[in-house]
């Protein structure tokens, strides 16, 4: 009987050890938990992570792992429910393009959780969250943009990630993972319905497939069976959530390189299909100083992608503000910059932007629909009241791995982003352990 697609995964799950890992991998691992970390924290005093936070309070857990938000400590499904959380609210996660997903959120909240809770090594936590990119990843990319119109790939892939993950901590066997992979799947679900009210959905994806990773791993150790073709069988998760899936990239190389030296860094807290439009927009404003005043259309051309999921967010919140391409080229042109403070509540009523809203229209690009998802492109142009147009095109953005964040420029996000909720001798203390995070003994003794 062939082998499956969660045997194979499985096999590579357990054959992997961190003297396996190339330092470039490790590196990228690390880098990976410093700007999950980030955002994590800058998120803990949200509307969506405070509920979050009470709702696993009044449930209760034993304390076993770390409740960012406030330091207590619950059991590792909640904890892994709550960071998930918290590390999504702010717009500022990594991407991942090919997978269309954000890989940190809903697996780095279910690795920490569960190797705090198992007093793991700092090599083993590592290993276990670049295992957990891998597969999350893989799925992703065999999944393809057609599951991306309707499903989240960051809440159904990430189960995926955070299950293998989780798993790998626990020290599973072969069956065992495969189960794990397989209640993973039947669990994997998230919709974009949300977009059009600018709910607080966004924030339960990566929050139920960190916690459902870490449960679909605990059951599995108990001998709870699942699926063992839950990617490619006739009613598993491909054939359900996809259109044109290709089940060959699940698997094609896996073992000779690692997908999480692909992962990209967000240097705007928006949505990233605004931020190729966003550069271009500051690339304009930094070369020739334009004044609101002065412009009298803005054409932004991006990727068709990026509009079929943006093109109907309306402006009714500060977080659906995120999603809105227009609020987001009119902040960059007015303030030079779209961080957290871009989406305040008085910015959706601020005259200035509110002025030049009306001027800026949106059009696909057809051009780059070929280039999606592996390049995100976009072209702004801005027309003047005396006649003069200036045009940028703008590929591959500030933080993409080909047009990387230093270490240092990553320290710097992670003190803007937690700054608000830690001291700087407390935030440079945090960098400077996760920069030695494979010395560590016991990940429970980490905060």
């Amino acid at each position: 009987m062939p082998e499956s697609v969660s045997e194979r995964l499985a096999r590579f799950v357990i054959g992997t050890d961190f003297s396996s890992l190339p330092p470039e991998v490790v590196e990228a691992a690390k880098r990976c938990f410093l700007d999950w970390l980030g955002s994590a924290i800058a998120g803990s005093g949200e509307p969506p992570t405070r509920i979050m936070l009470e709702v696993a309070k009044e449930l209760g857990g034993k304390p076993e792992a770390t409740l960012i938000p406030d330091g207590s400590r619950s059991s590792p499904f909640l904890a892994a429910l709550v960071n998930a959380a918290s590390s999504h609210t702010v717009e500022m996660d990594d991407l991942h393009q090919t997978s269309i997903l954000h890989p940190g959120a809903p697996i780095i909240p279910a690795v920490l959780a569960m190797a705090e809770r198992e007093g793991s090594s700092g090599e083993e936590f590592l290993t276990a969250l670049v295992v957990g990119y891998e597969v999350a990843t893989r799925a992703g990319e065999a999944a393809g943009p057609s599951h991306y119109e309707f499903w989240h790939t960051t809440a159904t892939c990430g189960t995926f990630g955070a299950a293998a993950a989780a798993g790998k901590l626990l020290g599973l066997g072969h069956e065992q993972l495969v189960s794990a992979l397989g209640s993973a799947g039947t669990q994997a679900a998230g919709l974009w319905e949300f977009l059009k009210d600018g709910a607080m959905s966004k924030q339960l994806h990566p929050a139920k497939a960190a916690a459902d990773g870490v449960l679909s791993a605990l059951l599995a150790r108990r001998g709870f069976t699942a699926a063992r073709e839950i990617f490619e069988g006739e009613r598993g998760f491909l054939r359900a959530t996809s259109k044109a899936f290709d089940l060959e990239k699940l698997t094609k190389g896996l073992g000779e390189g690692f997908k999480i030296t692909e992962t990209s860094f967000k240097v705007h807290a928006a949505c990233y299909h605004t931020h190729s439009s966003i550069d271009a927009a500051l690339a304009l404003q930094k070369e020739h100083a334009l004044s609101p005043d002065r412009i009298t259309k803005i054409l932004v051309r991006p990727y068709p992608a990026a509009l079929d999921l943006l093109e109907k967010v309306e402006l009714s919140s500060p977080y659906a503000a995120k999603f809105h391409l227009p609020f987001c080229i009119a902040t960059a042109l007015i303030y030079g910059e779209v961080g957290l403070e871009a989406f305040a509540p008085e910015r959706l009523e601020d005259p200035t932007i509110l002025k030049l809203l009306p001027k800026i229209e949106v059009r696909r690009e057809e051009a780059f629909a070929g280039s999606y998802p592996e390049r995100w492109p976009s072209i702004v142009e801005v027309i003047l009241e005396d006649g003069k147009t200036y045009e940028v095109m703008v590929e591959y953005v500030k933080g993409d791995f080909r047009n990387p964040l230093t270490w240092e420029e990553l320290a710097a996000k992670f003190h803007r982003l937690a700054g608000r909720s830690y001291p700087e001798e407390r935030r440079a203390e945090l960098i400077e352990r996760i920069g030695r995070l494979e010395q560590l003994t016991n990940m429970a003794a980490f905060f």
